[in-house]
């Protein structure tokens, strides 16, 4: 009796199963937009690391996936160290085009996120992409080295009048007063 039970029970779980999976409406399939469409092939480039002072240009290709032609009218940036590049003339449907990023790190430090937001014609509006990476302090340079190793440097005998050091290669005179 239980083992009758528990088949009729699982029959009846099974057919609504299949009935469900029958009368599912069946996806539309995805075309083209009506009008421009804007498809980036990456919206996020992260440039790693950086010295300060540095510069950092990154191209980002995109499609015109609409059925329109594509005019980018404008691209915004969130501080001025950042400015963009791009395609002045329409993207006709299935034609790519580029927005070329130049990021100067002059003055930053630390983690950067440099968003640049499209304004086109796109039926979507307006989108964004970005430049992710560190900006990582500049080391010090030659002179600096030199003048700091000078001065933590022993101080020198003055009765000394010549001092001859041999190198590897040459000869080196110096005197000191």
């Amino acid at each position: 009796m239980k083992k009758t039970l528990l088949l009729a029970l699982s029959l009846t779980a099974a057919a609504y199963t299949a009935q469900a999976q029958a009368t599912a409406p069946a996806t539309k399939a995805v075309g083209p937009v009506a009008g421009p469409a804007i498809t980036f092939e990456e919206s996020k480039y992260d440039f790693g690391s950086v010295v300060q002072g540095g510069t950092v240009d990154h191209t980002f290709k995109f499609k015109n996936t609409g059925t329109a032609p594509l005019v980018i009218s404008n691209i915004g940036v969130s501080c001025g160290c950042t400015t963009p590049e791009w395609t002045k003339v329409p993207v006709l449907p299935g034609k790519t085009g580029s927005i070329t990023a130049h990021f100067n790190s002059t003055g930053k430090m630390g983690m950067q996120n440099k968003v640049l937001t499209i304004e086109s014609n796109a039926a979507a509006g307006s989108t964004t992409v970005s430049l992710v990476g560190e900006v990582k302090e500049a080391p010090a340079t030659a002179n600096a080295a030199t003048t700091a190793a000078s001065s933590t440097a022993a101080p020198v005998a003055t009765d000394v009048k010549k001092v001859k050091e041999k190198t590897t290669s040459s000869k080196v005179k110096a005197k000191v007063k």
